[in-house]
């Protein structure tokens, strides 16, 4: 499990913490590059928009191997989102905007995402 404060730095962690599974799950480069990706994005989202950047509040990741996948799991400690209610940035009038394009790249890239505890918590799925 991985446990990090919630500020911006924290990020830094996740490119180590994914090398580590690479090396302990003999991932592809490409299926490295997509969990890498999607575990950032997810990371961020938790600090930023999940734990508002307070600095006393955590994020945790846990990955779990399953037969045919590995799970990343992302949980923060805010109130949660309605994960409808996210605009689709390839939209035209959403296009240009500089954000909200994390859960998008994180569906893309993942093989199954589920959300949990009214958002709070992500579970991406990474077929092997």
């Amino acid at each position: 499990m991985l446990k990090l404060a919630s500020k911006q730095g924290s990020v830094s962690k996740v490119e180590p913490y994914v090398e580590q599974l690479v090396s302990r799950y003999n991932l592809e480069p490409d299926k490295k590059c997509n969990i890498l990706v999607s575990l950032t994005e997810a990371v961020t989202n938790a600090i930023v928009h999940g734990n508002g950047m307070e600095e006393g509040k955590t994020v945790k990741v846990k990955t779990k191997r399953e037969s045919d996948c590995l799970a990343l799991r992302v949980s923060d400690e805010g109130r949660g989102f309605d994960v409808n209610d996210l605009s689709d940035p390839t939209t035209p009038d959403h296009i240009a905007e500089c954000g909200g394009r994390g859960v998008f790249l994180m569906r893309q890239l993942s093989d199954n995402i589920r959300f949990y505890n009214n958002g709070s918590t992500v579970e991406m799925r990474f077929k092997l």
